[in-house]
């Protein structure tokens, strides 16, 4: 199959919120959450997007939704062609494959971000001495070091800018001590799951971020989960402490752009041919080792 892009999507009939990758359509009893192919990085859409990578995104998301269905409930309810074409009707090429009709939930209005390996903002507070999220880590770590045990390291759900870390005992007094302890308990046990999983296909996952909701006071996951946006996934025969690692997510265009004298606000620029066909074969290659079945 040819590549193709899709930075916008239209669906006039229905009310439409506009996210930096997703397109959220208001169906009434339910949601559509269509993944484009837009990419961003510093809080900045970029002007052209990565071919595919909306299909790649949904179809993570609808693998892992499948695996760990038996230990934690979701969103999806369908996102075969068929209940979609009676959605989007003629405009059927446009969304299938990268679109998925869900439950509407009351989302919670934090980050569950569950670590088990120093890196990224957690590896700069520790080198500056800091709790990360409140967890105090033992001495004598490097960077990307694979921590004793995951930890969960919530942060604000930002509407704008940047996610700010927060405390378990933050979430507690945000949103209650019980369900608190279901979003840690869950977060922690989804990402040790998939973990394992990834890890007999060759990948790391380093870390990731879910997003859940409250429907009809059941706890269920939300958005996308597991995916290259959400995740550091390493590819395990490159790891070594110490250093920074290859990875599968979008960090090879963050890399790019930290090169250019670019002061990180909008306008974006726009990205080399070929920095997208290697961002796009990065997520390719993450897709066809967690899947095991090749990207068409």
């Amino acid at each position: 199959m040819s590549q193709t892009t899709v930075l916008q999507t239209s669906l006039p009939d229905y009310p439409k919120r506009q996210g930096k990758v997703r397109d959220v359509y208001d169906l009434g009893d339910r949601l559509l959450l269509v993944a484009t192919d837009r990419i961003s990085a510093f809080d900045c859409i970029m002007p052209n997007g990565i071919p595919d990578k909306g299909r790649l995104l949904t179809g993570l998301s609808l693998f892992w939704f499948d695996l760990i269905h038996k230990t934690v409930e979701n969103h999806l309810i369908s996102a075969s062609r068929k209940d979609l074409e009676a959605i989007v009707g003629p405009a059927i090429d446009q969304f299938a494959g990268r679109s998925m009709i869900v439950r509407k939930a009351e989302v919670v209005p934090v980050e569950c971000v569950v670590r088990g390996y120093l890196a990224g903002s957690g590896w700069k507070d520790y080198q500056a001495g800091r709790p990360v999220s409140g967890v105090r880590l033992p001495a004598g770590l490097q960077q990307c070091s694979k921590l004793d045990e995951p930890i969960f390291t919530p942060s604000t759900k930002a509407a704008e800018g940047h996610d700010e870390p927060i405390s378990f005992e933050d979430v507690c007094n945000q949103v209650g001590k019980e369900l608190a302890t279901k979003l840690r308990d869950l977060s922690v046990g989804v990402y040790v799951q998939a973990r394992e999983y990834a890890l007999n296909h060759g990948i790391i996952i380093a870390d990731t971020k879910f997003e859940w909701g409250l429907v009809d006071g059941e706890v269920i996951l939300v958005d996308e989960v597991l995916t290259p946006d959400s995740s550091r996934f390493w590819p395990l025969d490159e790891y070594a402490e110490g250093r920074d690692q290859p990875s599968f997510d979008k960090q090879f265009v963050r890399n790019y752009l930290e090169t250019l004298d670019w002061d990180k606000t909008p306008p974006a620029p726009a990205l080399p041919e070929s920095i997208v066909e290697k961002t796009r074969a990065r997520y390719v290659e993450a897709y066809e080792r967690i899947t095991q079945k090749r990207f068409a």
